[in-house]
């Protein structure tokens, strides 16, 4: 669904809020982890590099030995460390707080996408079935 036209940037977004969840619930699940850094995904470089809006210009690879650019490791390529604002003696650098919050706030956008596609869905349906 990620790649479909018909969905347009909706379906990458999906996935892109998918994958910063599961690094937001990490770094939840690994505050008390001593050393832990904590990590989050740059959503709009993320999206942006996926092939949405404000996309940069795709590069193009003419030898085999040139890296890709598959836009499934945007989510990777915009992966950064938190810089903490207090952290821990044991080297963590988990907000539990700011993290919760970021988490909170990703899933209600990933939600309101959830949102969207359910009722382009529903379009699409009465659309075919005529009704």
């Amino acid at each position: 669904m990620a790649d479909d036209a018909l969905f347009g940037i909706h379906g990458k977004a999906l996935t892109l809020r998918s994958q910063r969840l599961s690094m937001l619930a990490s770094n939840i699940a690994n505050a008390g982890t001593p050393g832990y850094k904590a990590r989050d995904i740059d959503f709009r470089a993320a999206l942006a590099n996926a092939g949405g809006a404000e996309a940069p210009m795709k590069l193009a690879t003419t030898n085999p030995g040139h890296l890709g650019t598959d836009p499934t490791t945007a989510a990777n390529a915009n992966l950064k460390y938190r810089v903490p604002l207090a952290p821990a003696l044991d080297g963590n650098t988990v907000d539990a707080q700011q993290e919760q919050a970021a988490f909170a706030d990703n899933t209600v956008r990933y939600q309101a996408t959830l949102n969207f596609l359910s009722a382009r869905f529903k379009g699409l349906l009465t659309a075919i079935t005529g009704q």
